[in-house]
């Protein structure tokens, strides 16, 4: 075993690091407060190779490993979880999905633009009425001849009014529930497809969120990613690698709570002395340190796995549950730490706490997650039981 980043992913960290520093770290606030998507810091992003990382080279990407991913992704998110949201959604939700189940010609038309980040991308499973049960899915899908007439609502999709590309999973097969799923690859500007509502949330506010609507709009089958019904294989696969990432968002978030938690314990003054002298305040630091520790090495692990072609459901599950709460606790002590000042703007941990709480939501709900590693430890047991 080895706990060490590898050289290349030392620059890689650093390279990262400093775009933070120049582009994301000194407006993350004012983005914040303005609820402003950044377009302004996604050519950057793409020229990095952030919006591609693990696409091959052929296809217009970086090529570079599941790790590699990951470490570059808690840098972001240090800086602005929602710039970071916007990277993982990108990366492991759109992208990936077409990686994954695309045929040769959907890769070669779309991954690059996508890599390049010279289009966003954004992938419709939720519904108002379907989220953690995707069985209960409405949208629907028709066959009509060669083509598909799509019909529904999607909420909650991340880059929804700013993408270009998106991925849409609809009912084909509505007595099959969730098996009855099949992706579709549906352009900006497609007849019928449209931005609906802006979603106003308590954090990531310069993170776009609305609702898609779809209104009898009409594919080719080209347009049919994956095989008919396939889709929600499909995307289980894609959720394993897409819950590291978000374990990797979150520990980002909470070394940004940990590193200002730290600073400010150093500079304020109590009683007479810096209040990281009391125990009490160095016992929250310690508590946060460790456990941040703790979710990045079990991301690290899902991560290593991902690199070796190996199965990670369970894996994937337990380093985002683990590190989703391991943040959210970080969050919390920070404010703590600061007393007042932390529950008032002129402190980013306010931010950090808002941001947060969506790692214990998206891509599965902590009691999602628990579901999930429950069934993986106890197999076939738990179906007869």
């Amino acid at each position: 075993m080895n706990f060490e980043l590898s050289d290349e992913q030392k620059v890689l960290q650093e390279a990262v690091r400093e775009l933070c520093a120049r582009e994301i770290l000194p407006n993350a606030a004012k983005w914040d407060r303005e609820e402003h998507f950044p377009h302004e810091v996604i050519p950057a992003m793409g020229a990095m190779g952030l919006l591609g990382m693990q696409i091959p080279e052929e296809y217009g990407g970086a090529g570079m490993k599941f790790s590699d991913y990951v470490v570059a992704l808690e840098e972001v998110a240090r800086a602005d979880a929602s710039v970071g949201l916007t990277m993982a959604s990108h990366n492991s939700l759109c992208t990936g999905h077409i990686f994954l189940a695309g045929n040769e010609e959907q890769k070669r038309k779309y991954l690059p633009r996508l890599a390049r980040g010279e289009a966003l991308g954004g992938w419709g499973l939720t519904e108002p009425g379907s989220g953690s049960d995707a069985g209960a899915a409405r949208a629907r899908a028709v066959r009509v001849g060669d083509s598909w007439r799509l019909s529904g609502t999607k909420t909650f999709i991340t880059q929804g009014s700013v993408g270009e590309i998106y991925v849409v999973l609809a009912s084909t097969e509505p007595k099959l529930a969730q098996k009855g799923l099949t992706a579709f690859i549906v352009e900006r500007g497609t007849p019928g497809f449209r931005t609906g509502k802006r979603i106003e949330k308590m954090g990531l506010h310069a993170s776009d969120t609305t609702e898609l609507i779809l209104e009898d709009v009409e594919l080719p089958d080209s347009q049919r990613l994956g095989d008919v019904n396939q889709g929600f294989f499909d995307t289980l696969k894609i959720l394993d690698k897409g819950r590291i990432g978000i374990g990797a968002w979150a520990v980002g978030i909470g070394r940004a709570a940990f590193e200002a938690s730290r600073k400010y314990a150093k500079d304020r003054v109590q009683f007479g002395k810096p209040i990281a002298e009391f125990q009490g305040i160095q016992h929250m630091l310690a508590d946060m340190a460790t456990e941040l520790d703790a979710a990045r090495l079990l991301v690290w692990r899902a991560a290593c796995m991902q690199d070796q072609h190996l199965k990670t459901t369970k894996q994937s599950s337990i380093a985002k549950y683990y590190a989703a709460r391991a943040t959210m606790r970080a969050c919390s002590n920070a404010i703590q730490i600061h007393g007042g000042y932390g529950y008032s703007r002129e402190f980013e941990v306010e931010r950090y706490l808002r941001d947060a709480k969506l790692g214990e939501i998206g891509e599965g709900t902590n009691e999602v997650q628990k579901l999930v590693i429950a069934r993986e430890l106890l197999g076939e047991w738990i179906v007869r039981g």
